[in-house]
């Protein structure tokens, strides 16, 4: 959480510096035809090749991920929360929302409850961020790696966190289609049982160096 702290919630605190290695993120969210190429299915709510893949579970992306490195000999992975929150940034940047922390202009940069018409949209269609990655605030939740703990921040490292050892649900970043401004800051948390599934969820890979 960055100058706006009394704008967060409980579990985006305290505010802490982390360091994180070189990695390479995808610009986009992964979308249904990419998903539909490696899986032979689709299981999305909302339809269309270049929408965001939803409805899949933390569990439905590892799956994925094996196939797609089997099939590419590359290392996908989902970021860590860490990363993510890094990338959504810009870079680290003091930004509330991935791209701006100017309320006003949100809506150039991410949709959320005011702007999606309740549904998801086509990946890439609004404003980048600093780092040329798009939809990082809105559109869909993004799975991360993590296991979820709210006081995770009172004693993670430094050096490239990679969350608790254990837990019941995973992090998920970003907000969503159906959320309000709040729910998409780039500090913001989240968190779901890894065999659960929404149209409100999908993800993006990320590769490291």
């Amino acid at each position: 959480c960055g100058s706006w702290t009394n704008d967060c919630s409980s579990d985006d605190k305290p505010v802490h510096t982390v360091t994180v290695d070189d990695f390479y993120m995808g610009k986009y969210e992964m979308t249904q035809m990419q998903w539909n190429e490696i899986m032979g299915s689709n299981p999305s709510h909302f339809k269309g090749d270049y929408l965001p893949v939803e409805s899949v579970s933390w569990n439905d992306v590892q799956n994925f991920i094996n196939k797609l490195n089997k099939k590419t000999g590359q290392n996908y992975r989902l970021p860590t929360e860490a990363e993510w929150e890094y990338a959504a940034r810009s870079g680290g940047k003091k930004e509330k929302w991935s791209g701006t922390s100017n309320k006003s202009i949100l809506g150039d940069y991410g949709w959320y409850s005011d702007n999606s018409n309740r549904q998801t949209h086509i990946v890439g269609t609004k404003t980048p961020n600093g780092l040329g990655l798009y939809d990082m605030s809105g559109n869909v939740w993004e799975w991360c790696s993590d296991w979820y703990d709210s006081d995770y921040y009172e004693n993670s490292p430094k050096q490239n966190p990679q969350g608790p050892q254990s837990g019941s649900f995973r992090v998920k970043r970003g907000g969503s289609w159906g959320l309000y401004q709040k729910f998409l800051q780039g500090s913001g948390r989240g968190s779901c049982n890894p065999v659960s599934s929404s149209s409100y969820i999908g993800f993006r890979l990320v590769i490291t160096l």
